[in-house]
């Protein structure tokens, strides 16, 4: 997909919301454990209710490679109905890979081509060799971690280093800047770490950032809005739980649609107030 087609997608709904399919058979309705594949049910029922509000989904692998072969079969039927029934949706595999150029170069090919998602997220740890495959795809996202929502993110990733006192997730988007094809980057960045967000905004003032976090982890909207919106948006906003397991009954899809509309109110808002849509 395009950047210019997601950039559409945002205006049309005025929403920048991404739902993320952390789907767990441990807590998905118990009636659905009865159908011959609960998980791609559970997702079918999500997706359908919720697609209004929102302009991308973000399945988590490990869900699914925890299920064995099941779950890589509940994970293709899911990326493909979304491709056949809702192809201007962004999709994004939450896979987090990273590894050697050839490998890479394997990973990429399992999740672009074969798969067929539009994006990935990639841990950059092992540098541009293990990007760059991934960089090579036209029209393809790569999605690096920089800064996450998880505490233990300050282990390392707001390090200073002694060369040049950048903290380690500055250096980390600003050397990606100059890698082959990085106008196909975005960047996860926690909604935990809105204060951090204009200092990165300065480094990509045009990239767009993917923003776990907010909902079920305390990430604050607004917070996020005032310090990484940029004149074409440039945020997409991740929430998950607060979604998908907005109940447990056989109304569930309704009560994720609910939360999903709330959520998408407040971003129509904010777009709207700041001249945006």
């Amino acid at each position: 997909m395009k950047k210019e087609d997601l950039l559409i997608q945002i205006k049309t709904k005025k929403s920048f919301l991404c739902i993320g399919l952390d789907t767990d058979i441990q807590k998905i309705p118990k009636f659905l454990l009865e159908s011959e594949d609960p998980i791609f049910e559970f997702n079918k029922k999500i997706i359908d209710a919720t697609n209004s509000y929102c302009v991308a989904y973000k399945p988590n692998i490990a869900f699914y490679e925890s299920l064995g072969i099941n779950g890589w079969k509940a994970l293709e039927k899911t990326i493909n109905y979304l491709n056949s029934s809702y192809p201007e949706i962004f999709t994004i595999a939450d896979a987090k890979r990273g590894d050697i150029g050839n490998t890479s170069s394997m990973y990429a090919k399992a999740y672009f081509e074969t798969l067929n998602f539009d994006s990935i997220t990639i841990n950059p740890y092992m540098g541009k060799d293990s990007v760059e495959p991934f960089l090579e795809y036209k029209n393809k996202h790569t999605i690096l971690l920089a800064l996450t929502s998880n505490v233990g993110a300050f282990d390392f990733q707001t390090k200073k280093i002694v060369d040049n006192s950048n903290k380690l997730y500055e250096e980390v988007i600003k050397t990606s800047t100059s890698w082959e094809n990085s106008n196909q980057l975005m960047y996860v960045v926690g909604a935990t770490k809105a204060s951090y967000l204009k200092e990165i905004r300065n480094i990509v003032p045009n990239n767009f950032l993917l923003i776990p976090g907010v909902g079920t982890q305390g990430g604050d909207l607004k917070e996020v809005c005032d310090n990484g919106l940029n004149n074409e948006v440039g945020l997409l906003i991740n929430s998950s739980r607060s979604i998908i397991y907005a109940s447990n009954d056989t109304n569930f899809d309704i009560d994720a649609a609910k939360n999903a509309q709330e959520i998408q109110s407040q971003m129509g808002y904010i777009l709207s107030s700041r001249g945006l849509v």
